[in-house]
């Protein structure tokens, strides 16, 4: 875990709550500015196919909307930055809006078959795919680019791997397909040496 992560949740707030249950509060040493993904995360990430983030309207209420596309949609472009493309939705700009007014966000990607989770703070800007025509070649598939409205950027401040305790494991269509790729050839087998006739 990147100390800058609990360094900036661990709020007076919820040091008051740590004290209450357990009896102190957990104290975290001064941390740098920010955490920078290593291998490990960036392995990670290149293999998510959706993940949640998390804004914060103007009038102080969280807001969460899911993402989705092919493996790797969520690009690391550098050790401290993640970029996006976002498609044409249902014209409500929620996300958009939210972040015009405070750049505060927070994305959870889930690997459910390993029970891995990856918690990521940051602070993201909207840049206008009508006016960066490169920024939609570079960051959305061939086939969306026509539908891509606008290119997020995470500057990522730090970040935070869950205990996979109660991650319930679930699995995508491809995934099912993989796992029960052999049972399918084996049966195939079975079938054709029990339909042949004795030798």
């Amino acid at each position: 875990m990147a100390g800058r992560y609990l360094e900036t949740l661990f709020t007076p707030a919820v040091h008051k709550a740590q004290e209450r249950y357990f009896g102190r509060a957990q104290q975290i040493p001064p941390q740098p500015e920010r955490d920078p993904f290593s291998a490990e995360e960036v392995e990670f990430i290149a293999r998510r196919d959706s993940f949640y983030l998390a804004t914060v309207s103007e009038n102080g209420w969280p807001y969460l909307q899911h993402r989705g596309g092919r493996p790797g949609f969520l690009h690391v472009v550098d050790p401290v930055t993640l970029a996006f493309a976002d498609y044409r939705g249902n014209r409500q700009m929620l996300t958009t809006g939210n972040l015009s007014a405070n750049d505060r966000v927070s994305l959870f990607l889930m690997d459910y078959p390993r029970r891995e989770r990856l918690k990521i703070l940051g602070r993201a800007r909207v840049e206008d795919a009508r006016e960066h025509p490169e920024l939609v070649a570079r960051f959305a598939e061939p086939d969306e680019q026509r539908i891509t409205e606008r290119i997020f950027f995470v500057e990522v401040v730090s970040f935070d791997w869950n205990c996979p305790k109660y991650i319930t494991p679930r699995y995508t269509e491809d995934e099912v397909r993989e796992a029960v790729a052999p049972l399918k050839t084996r049966i195939a087998e079975l079938e054709a040496k029990l339909a042949s006739p004795n030798p």
